[in-house]
């Protein structure tokens, strides 16, 4: 894997079975999501999706892809056009970033001000022995992922006949 890959489209279609179910399973009752007479009455054609349906589907996309061994470690997207009955959602990926923890290590340092401990992602074998020469900035709370892993940042389209329904980024974690 690496920053550039394209994932292959997947084509949703979507059914008014499909937006009731993922709104009752995400405990979402407002009656957009299941009434179309009062979803009319609230100036949409018909019912929509719901924003965790399309982030469960998001979701299953980019995991789909990378196997069940895969990790979500953020979703973040943002809604545009309304995905209704009938229509199609086709979702598309590019990789954009990948990080390819070698190791991980506890590095205790001393800077000017304060004792500064954490976690540093080390990217090279090589520099596994230099861990002491870490600097400050590479020190961080947490590791990006747990040593052998590898992790990704791919950038998310779903489109439907009106246009963008959904943008944004999944960051996923894989064994290498």
């Amino acid at each position: 894997m690496k920053a550039g890959d394209v994932l292959p489209p997947l084509e949703i279609p979507v059914t008014r079975t499909l937006i009731v179910a993922g709104a009752v399973a995400s405990r979402d009752y407002q009656d957009v999501h299941h009434d179309a007479e009062a979803a009319r009455e609230k100036g949409s054609p018909d019912v929509f999706m719901n924003i965790l349906t399309t982030n469960g589907l998001v979701g299953r996309y980019v995991t789909d892809h990378f196997g069940p061994r895969a990790v979500l470690r953020k979703v973040a997207i943002r809604l545009g056009a309304p995905n209704y009955p009938g229509d199609t959602m086709t979702l598309t990926g590019t990789v954009d970033v990948v990080t390819d923890v070698v190791d991980v290590a506890d590095v205790t340092d001393t800077a000017d001000v304060a004792d500064v401990a954490g976690i540093a992602d080390v990217a090279d074998a090589a520099d596994v022995a230099d861990v002491a020469d870490v600097a400050v900035a590479d020190v961080t709370d947490a590791a990006d992922g747990p040593a052998g892993t590898v992790t990704a940042v791919v950038r998310i389209v779903g489109t439907n006949r009106l246009g963008h329904h959904v943008t944004g980024t999944v960051t996923v974690e894989v064994p290498r």
